[in-house]
């Protein structure tokens, strides 16, 4: 498999995220890519995605977190590309909602 996710202070945290969501949660690359990103930001709090669970925000808010709503996850949160092969042959690939583009073969 190859990936990555562009997009400045969030690339690393961004990296973490898909590919745990892929190994851990067993999420295929398409679901991992669209699922809600969140950034830390030192001094500043956690940056979310709208479609950050709420209950999720509320617990870690509970544990004294400071949170900045991003209204514009194109720009805040990167963007990425998957490539994996198949377990029986042949190519998979997905491609992030955040941008323009989209995941094709032939």
């Amino acid at each position: 498999m190859a990936f990555g996710v562009m997009g400045g202070p969030i690339q690393p945290q961004a990296h973490v995220q898909v590919l745990a969501r892929m190994l851990l949660y067993r999420q295929n690359p398409q679901a991992a890519l669209d699922a809600p990103r969140w950034r830390i930001e030192p001094g500043h709090g956690l940056y979310t995605e709208p479609e950050f669970p709420a209950a999720w925000r509320d617990g870690l808010a509970q544990r004294g977190h400071a949170f900045l709503l991003v209204t514009d996850p194109a720009l805040e949160f990167g963007a990425g590309q998957v490539v994996w092969r198949l377990p029986g042959g042949g190519w998979g690939a997905a491609s992030d909602w955040r941008r323009d583009g989209h995941a094709a073969g032939r």
